[in-house]
């Protein structure tokens, strides 16, 4: 063992316990902190009187092979492959997502039809010619009419905020390669090249993604990681550019507990706040500028079965508060207790502490059934339970100021020398959840002296070769 390093991770999400399970494979001792009492953050699994609810959907695809070999060394053969079938809802019909031309072609009419393909030509013809926002660059690929139809609506539920004020960075982050273009020849003709938001098949844990997790923080505490589960990071303190140690609070007990190396998974703008001595003004004023939007789940226990073929559905009908809906026996048939049970995960998108957040759960269980009931998308009378779950600062939100916050906050973060940031919180960018675990191995890795820029890491890239086996 490396008795020169004793490292704390701070959070046991995907990225913190990558990089906690890595650490602890190259020999380092390593203490992960978790302000909650389960581990895996948005991509755990809660079980609850036989059945099995994600917090959203969680697909196991990566291009990555180092993150792929993480996978199979954590669960072996313990994954199911799972056919992609999803769809947009809207105008009371469903779409096919990715794009299947006579789907949309008779979903939409001849004349809606038309003036799509219209909308396309014209995009190619006088694109917008600088893609500041996700609307210019949604209808430069797609067409303006497309954009209002398929993208607009589900978009604004999501963040809260105009389409004109969401950065166009968020669009080329999670959708990159896709256009109107590449859907149809995806629709038509078998690709060469893989694109992350077409894929027509995926791999799932059996038990849902909270199996991969637990079974990661299981497999590094029999290891010899230390877990502090329930305890709170309250503050950081460093000297001379050197983080020394964390005040950690966990009840009625308050800790101070020194160390060599930090990771940290909590949100940017949290990290900014438990500094002590504080930042100087700018930063933490750019770090109060910079925002999370929260997911808050209403989960539906269903006695009857599974009779829609979806794994999720998007719901762009804006009568309807509701953004997306989970059908979790088409995730894993051993997500549900037995084969005439089903279940529905719908998510709402909300800020921390707003209306929709602050309200009861019950309240919340009875909006879920409603907007279920209106959508004709489950009877009420079949729902048996429910309950509801909310994450905060689920989503980094790419507004129009973003970007120079977060330079303030960078720059001002790059003179500690021994704090390593990693995962979607951490680096406020909107990763997926192999690129998260990405950063993770590349933070655990500069711990041992590599330099590795884990901002750089993008939505669509390989970076395997860049990982040490």
């Amino acid at each position: 063992m490396d008795s020169s390093k004793d490292v704390f991770v701070i959070g046991a999400g995907p990225a913190g316990l990558a990089a906690t399970y890595s650490l602890r494979h190259k020999n380092i001792p390593v203490k992960c902190f978790e302000t909650d009492r389960v581990v895996g953050g948005i991509s755990r699994t809660v079980a609850y009187k036989g059945y099995r609810f994600d917090i959203g959907g969680h697909r196991f695809f990566t291009k990555i092979q180092a993150v792929n070999d993480l996978w199979r060394e954590i669960l072996g053969d313990d994954f199911l492959k799972r056919p992609r079938i999803s769809r947009i809802y809207y105008n009371g019909k469903f779409f096919y997502y990715p794009l299947q031309a006579m789907n949309a072609f008779f979903g939409l009419g001849p004349l809606g039809a038309i003036r799509v393909f219209s909308s396309y030509l014209k995009a190619r013809i006088q694109p917008h010619p600088n893609e500041i926002t996700f609307e210019h660059w949604v209808s430069n690929r797609f067409g303006a009419e497309l954009y209002n139809t398929f993208f607009k609506t589900y978009t604004e539920k999501v963040w809260g905020i105009p389409c004109s004020e969401i950065q166009a960075e968020w669009a080329a982050q999670r959708i990159k390669g896709l256009s109107l273009y590449s859907a149809i020849m995806n629709a038509l003709f078998k690709p060469k090249r893989v694109i992350k938001t077409l894929i027509d098949e995926f791999e799932y844990p059996r038990l849902g993604p909270g199996q991969m997790y637990e079974a990661m923080a299981e497999k590094a505490a029999r290891n010899g990681a230390t877990f502090c589960m329930e305890h709170k990071i309250n503050e950081i303190h460093h000297v001379d550019e050197r983080i020394k140690g964390v005040t950690w609070v966990n009840k009625d007990q308050s800790h101070f507990e020194p160390a060599t190396h930090f990771i940290s998974t909590m949100p940017i703008t949290s990290l900014i706040s438990s500094l002590s001595p504080e930042p100087p003004c700018d930063v933490i004023n750019a770090a109060r500028s910079l925002k999370y939007r929260s997911l808050l789940t209403v989960n539906l226990l269903i006695d009857q079965p599974e009779f829609l073929p979806d794994t999720w559905i998007y719901v762009h009908d804006p009568a309807v508060r509701m953004g997306r809906i989970q059908c979790f026996a088409n995730w894993s048939p051993y997500m549900v207790p037995n084969e005439n049970s089903s279940s529905r995960g719908l998510e709402y998108f909300c800020w921390e502490g707003g209306q929709l957040w602050s309200r009861s759960d019950d309240d919340l269980i009875e909006l879920g059934k409603q907007e279920l009931s209106k959508l004709g998308l489950v009877d009420p009378q079949n729902i048996i339970d429910g309950f509801v779950i909310r994450m905060a600062k689920c989503y980094p939100v790419y507004d129009s100021d973003y970007k120079k916050h977060l330079s303030v906050i960078k720059d001002y973060l790059s003179r500690f020398r021994n704090l390593y940031l990693c995962g979607r919180y951490g680096l406020f960018k909107y990763n997926n959840m192999d690129h998260s675990i990405v950063t993770a191995l590349m933070a655990a890795e500069n711990v041992l002296g590599a330099q590795h820029d884990v901002w750089s890491v993008n939505a669509d890239d390989d970076y395997q070769e860049e990982l040490s086996n």
